[in-house]
């Protein structure tokens, strides 16, 4: 009884930035579960990749090329996401970006133009038609489908390299409230605040520095490995959270 809320069998999930990182993690823990999934990111071979991983795992899956800076690209996925499968259950708007700059005063429009279009602007839009589109939806039950943002620590505490996307990410806290109430009582409307993870962007990353560093910073002393956002992904996306909107989950080692 308590493994099926968590079964994903017969939904579609569609995950943007999901061919690497967290994204990939989620991917994959859907199809695992039962999931057909839309894996969305600027890269189509990278998301080829990965739907043949959701393939052998005896899933469909849909790569689809995908800028989330784009406004019109939101439209296009959502066209594609619906004449292939007819439904959208999950909703994953994990795809993000945070570029490095020298200095606050060095950050120029183009810069600050681009951290928003990506983290908060795609998000806003892609969430707007789909989470419409399973509002009215009738696929049984109450349920009408589950959107999951990926927010960021940063979005609470910003680093000083990390400004704008901070106040993106807070952006995107402050959409988990409004929309959960806006396409309430059938889609739930929740958003995961991860903190720093050993993803493949890590690779650029002093990682004795980190180590050293996150030793004091966190509760848990480390950074967290991708498959270790699987469990809130899993239960925001299933029935587990069936009373839960609106929320945001830190997922962060815990700060000291």
């Amino acid at each position: 009884m308590e493994s099926d809320l968590f079964d994903l069998t017969g939904r579609v999930a569609v995950v943007t930035g999901g061919s690497r990182g967290l994204g990939r993690a989620m991917v994959l823990a859907f199809a695992e579960r039962g999931a057909d999934v839309v894996i969305a990111s600027r890269k189509l071979d990278a998301c080829e990749a990965t739907a043949r991983e959701v393939e052998r795992l005896g899933r469909r899956a849909l790569p689809i090329a995908y800028h989330a800076g784009v406004w019109d690209d939101s439209r296009r996925l959502y066209d594609s996401v619906y004449a292939e499968f007819g439904r959208c259950d999950i909703l994953v708007n994990n795809a993000g970006m945070s570029p490095l700059y020298p200095s606050v005063d060095a950050i120029d429009e183009a810069l600050f133009d681009k951290v928003i279009d990506v983290n908060l602007k795609g998000p806003f839009r892609l969430s707007a038609l789909v989470g419409t589109r399973m509002a009215g939806a009738d696929h049984g039950g109450s349920n009408g489908g589950s959107i999951i943002f990926v927010s960021s620590i940063a979005s609470h505490r910003p680093g000083p390299n990390e400004l704008v996307y901070g106040a993106a990410k807070a952006g995107i806290n402050n959409l988990t409230y409004g929309l959960a109430r806006t396409l309430g009582p059938r889609v739930r409307v929740n958003c995961i605040a991860p903190g720093p993870f050993l993803t493949d962007i890590s690779k650029a990353w002093d990682l004795d520095a980190f180590e050293r560093s996150a030793a004091a910073a966190y509760s848990l002393g480390r950074g967290g490995e991708p498959d270790e956002i699987v469990g809130t992904a899993l239960y925001l996306a299933g029935d587990a959270s069936s009373y839960t909107t609106g929320t945001v989950i830190d997922v962060d080692g815990g700060p000291r």
